[in-house]
């Protein structure tokens, strides 16, 4: 089988969480959806993770497959991760923190053909930190490149 290189990042996370621990699940799709998937159109931008009872949902954009026709799927509904016991009931004791979060990270395509998704335990983050990660980053950049060039003569 060739190997499939759907991998869907939400980059958005990074800048606007401190992540702090990372899980991945499966996730109960249907038909349409796992093709849609495979053909790029999906979206974590603004997609989030919930409990519903004992179970964990994520709310994501799966663009309709185009060769569905009548039996597509609806892009915006809830799908169902999957997890162990055991770390669904440490992701909800830990949720129910004060400002915890489950996010979604990255949504890709596994050897096996199955589509699985990277989530993570999540502190949203202050202004002041996501600027001061800015001037940490650009500070690393501009080492970097006084590095490269150092070695050049002139």
């Amino acid at each position: 089988m060739a190997q499939n290189k759907i991998d869907i990042r939400n980059k958005k996370a990074y800048h606007d969480f401190e992540i702090l621990e990372k899980f991945t699940a499966g996730m109960v799709l249907t038909g349409s959806e796992i093709k849609s998937i495979r053909q790029g159109k999906a979206s974590l931008a603004d997609a989030y993770c919930r409990f519903k009872g004992d179970e964990l949902y994520v709310k994501m954009k799966i663009a309709e497959y185009q060769y569905g026709g009548a039996y597509g799927h609806d892009p915006d509904r809830e799908r169902k991760l999957l997890l162990r016991k055991s770390e669904l009931r440490r992701l909800r004791k830990k949720v129910q923190e004060k400002g915890l979060t489950i996010i979604p990270l990255r949504l890709y395509i596994n050897e096996r053909g199955w589509a699985k998704l990277e989530i993570a335990l999540a502190r949203g983050k202050k202004k002041h930190d996501k600027r001061e990660d800015i001037k940490r980053r650009d500070l690393k950049r501009e080492m970097e490149r006084e590095r490269k060039y150092s070695n050049f003569k002139f």
